[in-house]
């Protein structure tokens, strides 16, 4: 047997996966969203930034904002596990951040339901400590909940890929800068950070995609509009049955990621060409 049909057929299977599962609903969808009463036409998403365009900019605006955040803390954690001179408080920082990695989003949604509504855990624990009073307590169930679900969630993954990349850098640089008198916020802004960019531009865009897929967090923290694009893809197809509106919006989010994705693109064929 030719050795290109034995590599053919051990890579068949994984190949067949990727068709039948990726491809097929990707090539589904697309023709989908162009799908009008059985012709080609535009009105599936005409119908789509009609209804949902506050929606569509509320979503960009949110994943946007999570990521900036999640972009901002996770060089704090990675950049004190890299230059902390507590041992102690690296340990326990090392141990501890990692914890909602494990945690689905779903369950995410669950906890911070409880902890952020108006009679929920966080302001019980505010009045108990005197810190304000019950007439005071308010929700932070809509867009606020949204972005602490996301960056509560995703920072530990972009911290994972961060401090791993900072632990990899020359130690010898740092310790020549600390000679020199640089504090830690200089080291890690002027020194640390330029050599883990491209690490950390990698984690933001994979958090990037996977926020703007995310279904359970905003159902079940903010049910009111606006929304995010996947609520109103559901809302479609359970409440109306209109696929062709559910997918046009679901291209409309794979456009918004592609974008992110051809930024990283060209970074990355920048750097390689320098």
């Amino acid at each position: 047997m030719p050795i290109q049909l034995i590599g053919f057929l051990l890579v068949a299977p994984a190949l067949a996966v990727v068709l039948l599962l990726f491809i097929v609903p990707l090539v589904s969808s697309v023709t989908g969203a162009f799908d009008v009463g059985g012709a080609f036409g535009f009105g599936n998403f005409t119908k789509a930034l009609d209804l949902y365009s506050g929606d569509i900019l509320f979503t960009l605006v949110i994943v946007l904002l999570s990521s900036a955040l999640i972009g901002l803390f996770s060089v704090m954690i990675g950049g004190y596990l890299t230059l902390g001179t507590n041992a102690r408080a690296v340990a326990i920082l090392r141990w501890i951040y990692r914890w909602p990695l494990f945690i689905p989003f779903i369950v995410v949604g669950q906890i911070l339901r409880t902890f952020l509504a108006k009679n929920g855990l966080m302001n019980n624990i505010f009045i108990e400590l005197g810190l304000m009073t019950p007439a005071a307590a308010m929700s932070f169930l809509d867009w606020r909940g949204i972005v602490v679900a996301f960056v509560w969630k995703q920072t530990p993954f972009v911290t994972l890929l961060l401090a791993g990349a900072m632990a990899s850098i020359d130690q010898s640089t740092i310790e020549a800068a600390r000679n020199l008198g640089a504090k830690r916020v200089r080291i890690l802004i002027e020194i640390v950070l330029p050599q883990v960019r491209q690490t950390l531009l990698v984690g933001l865009i994979l958090s990037f995609v996977t926020m703007m897929s995310v279904l359970s967090v905003p159902l079940m923290i903010n049910a009111q509009s606006p929304t995010m694009i996947t609520a109103n893809m559901a809302f479609r197809i359970n409440a109306h049955g209109d696929y062709g509106v559910a997918n046009a919006l679901g291209l409309i989010s794979l456009l918004m990621t592609s974008v992110a994705a051809i930024v990283y693109l060209r970074q990355t064929m920048r750097e390689h060409s320098q």
